[in-house]
């Protein structure tokens, strides 16, 4: 299967997915743009030198015309934020790079599906969706995908069951509104409090989970890594990588993307996180999951945050 993927921004994430894409069968070309032009063709040429061994693919280190035709577009440009910037001002510094970037991809690829990774993600999808164009299902951020897998991660290592049987989501903002609605984790098709409850029957240790810890964890996570190592980089390509291969796949999959959202939970016109129908023509459309009273307020609470935001920025 032929399937060409461009990549905006040459940076940690950008370099991160080109990298992982080129060792696995997805993707049979590869263009990655990015501003600085020695940046993008040293990683370029460094990756291309490590696939004689899979299937061939191309890498090219290119400007929009060449993303023309391309089947999927990764959206990483932006820049990190800076000690003692607030996040108002990393928000509009990034939605300027997205501004100037947008006119220019849509028009190399108007029939793309798109993954919008920059941060604020949330914030980043709603610009997108509003200046771009491109219709609706064919945006998809990548939201609380990376929640998600932290949540899946943690709640693994504390009841010791593999991560592939457990669902169990984060929904709102990708950041600090983000909560876990309990009321729908499962594991092994039990809730979390049921499955706690039967564990001695099966020979295990049961050690009572704290909810509010695991959050924070879920939470913080990316914090710790980039101040132990300075960057997150490898899950959130993991997460990206996973979204291609469905957008890539004959059938939908379930997933916790960024999308416009129009009445849901009574909630209109900001992008956020909950279930959606991931597939071969974008977001097929949202699955309506029931909640607690407790957790539409929350999911509200993270929508009100992030349309604070957006009504401080320059569209």
């Amino acid at each position: 299967m032929s399937c060409k993927v461009t990549i905006i921004g040459a940076g940690s994430v950008g370099a991160t997915i080109a990298y992982t894409l080129s060792g696995e069968d997805m993707a049979s070309e590869i263009v990655m743009i990015d501003i600085n032009k020695e940046k993008v063709e040293g990683e370029v040429m460094d990756i291309e030198q490590g696939t004689c061994f899979r299937d061939p693919v191309a890498i090219i280190a290119g400007d929009y015309d060449d993303a023309k035709d391309s089947d999927i577009v990764i959206i990483t440009s932006g820049i990190a934020r800076k000690p003692g910037q607030t996040r108002i001002e990393l928000t509009q510094t990034n939605v300027n790079i997205l501004k100037q970037i947008t006119p220019e991809i849509v028009k190399a690829a108007p029939k793309a599906l798109y993954i919008i990774v920059s941060n604020p993600v949330d914030i980043m999808t709603y610009v997108f969706t509003k200046i771009s164009g491109i219709p609706e299902n064919q945006i998809i951020g990548s939201g609380t995908v990376l929640d998600s897998a932290r949540l899946r991660c943690g709640l693994s290592e504390h009841f010791k069951v593999a991560q592939r049987n457990i669902h169990a989501y984060v929904f709102g903002e990708h950041g600090d509104t983000s909560f876990i609605p309990w009321s729908a984790a499962r594991i092994a098709g039990v809730t979390v409090d049921d499955y706690l409850k039967m564990m001695p029957q099966l020979g295990k240790e049961a050690k009572e989970l704290d909810k509010d810890a695991m959050l924070t964890y879920v939470q913080k996570s990316g914090g710790k890594i980039i101040a132990n190592k300075g960057a997150t980089f490898y899950a959130v390509t993991r997460g990206v990588c996973r979204l291609c291969s469905i957008l890539m796949s004959a059938s939908e999959s379930v997933s916790t993307v960024s999308s416009m959202m129009h009445g849901e939970y009574g909630i209109e016109d900001v992008c956020l996180s909950t279930l959606a129908l991931v597939g071969p023509n974008g977001i097929q459309g949202k699955i309506p999951m029931a909640l607690t009273d407790d957790e539409v307020e929350k999911l509200k609470a993270s929508a009100d945050a992030l349309k604070e935001v957006i009504a401080q920025i320059e569209l």
